[in-house]
């Protein structure tokens, strides 16, 4: 049986791996766990002795098949509570995420059985990330880019946004910027920062304004072209 700390190093594994489509080098790992290096090498050993990852010397560190079937299994455990949380318990999609952390090992597959069907097999989360689904076939690559890529004039339509940092959310919440959320590029100014025109929404599709984005927090947000007819709708970010 794996341990928590197992099944999170293969998340993260798989998640770093994803956005790079490369082995993940084992000071990626640390940093994305806030762990030491030496302390993210001595688990490796561990995951590869149990041939759920690989590594390559100055290459890095890949998921064996075995490997990539738990990290999705948590995968969906997690995002399935993040959106349980976020709709049936009112909790904000700031707090979900480490609330979703302390559950997702710990849930049988009955009661995710149960959870999926309440929320109508979803396929998204409230933060607008894929979640596996039941087979836990491997997330095929979506045509998203980072916000912070896009130039004056461009619209473009959210897709997700980071989870990790819960005051980054508060921060796009109050800005109104979630799933669904049309933006339009209006300046990027030299010194990184990110100003956009955010559409009121169909409550009130007249709002427009304006709100400037650090790069950092820019370069969180996916988006799709605003001409996109596969544009995640927009989710719930409400919440106490």
């Amino acid at each position: 049986m794996l341990s928590d700390v197992m099944e999170d190093y293969l998340k993260a594994i798989y998640t770093l791996q994803t956005e790079d489509g490369d082995p993940v080098a084992t000071s990626a790992i640390a940093e994305y766990l806030d762990v030491t290096p030496p302390t993210v090498t001595s688990m490796v050993e561990k995951l590869e002795e149990r041939e759920l990852v690989e590594r390559e010397k100055y290459k890095g560190v890949e998921l064996t098949p075995e490997g990539e079937t738990v990290a999705l299994e948590v995968l969906r455990h997690h995002r399935l509570l993040e959106a349980y949380l976020n709709e049936h318990l009112d909790y904000a999609w700031s707090e979900v995420h480490d609330e979703a952390d302390r559950l997702e090992h710990h849930i049988s597959e009955e009661f995710e059985r149960r959870v999926a069907e309440a929320l109508g097999d979803p396929e998204v989360d409230p933060h607008g990330d894929p979640i596996p689904n039941a087979d836990l076939a491997p997330i095929e690559d979506d045509d998203t880019t980072p916000l912070s890529d896009h130039g004056e004039g461009e619209t473009v339509v959210v897709a997700r946004v980071s989870d990790r940092d819960d005051e980054e959310l508060r921060y796009l919440s109050e800005a109104g910027v979630a799933p669904g959320t049309r933006l339009e590029v209006v300046d990027v100014a030299p010194f990184g920062m990110v100003t956009v025109r955010i559409r009121g929404g169909e409550a009130a599709p007249d709002d427009r304004r304006e709100q400037s984005l650090p790069e950092s927090v820019a370069a969180s947000i996916r988006v799709r072209s605003g001409d996109s007819e596969t544009a995640t709708p927009e989710s719930g970010v409400g919440g106490a």
